[in-house]
């Protein structure tokens, strides 16, 4: 299962996120499940650096599926709506294939 943590502030906006795991809903090449959570992934934070340019670390492992992004302080508008965008995408998903394969869990920080 891969497993989105997205983290919301006290202002309630969505500044981070950490995806962990892989869905497994077919094998390794066929799962449409993993590929439509990665491309949004990748999509969202490829578009803050590079439409945005709002600063942001970021770590990865391959191998066990981590993603984990951070929005640093200064962040715009549009990085909190490309984020939000994320999380919308994430939800179709979650809505369309179940929380078997994928779970979306939000905590405030």
């Amino acid at each position: 299962m891969v497993t989105i943590t997205i983290y919301e502030n006290q202002n309630k906006e969505y500044t981070a996120f950490r995806c962990m795991g892989h869905a497994e809903y077919a094998v390794l090449g066929e799962d449409i499940v993993c590929a439509a959570v990665s491309v949004l992934v990748i999509n969202t934070i490829n578009s803050v650096e590079h439409l945005v340019s709002d600063k942001f670390e970021l770590a990865t492992d391959q191998e066990s599926g981590l993603i984990d992004f951070s929005l640093q302080e200064g962040y715009s508008k549009e990085s909190l709506l490309l984020i939000r965008s994320l999380v919308l995408g994430l939800q179709g998903i979650q809505k369309n294939y179940g929380t078997e394969y994928i779970m979306l869990k939000f905590e405030e920080v």
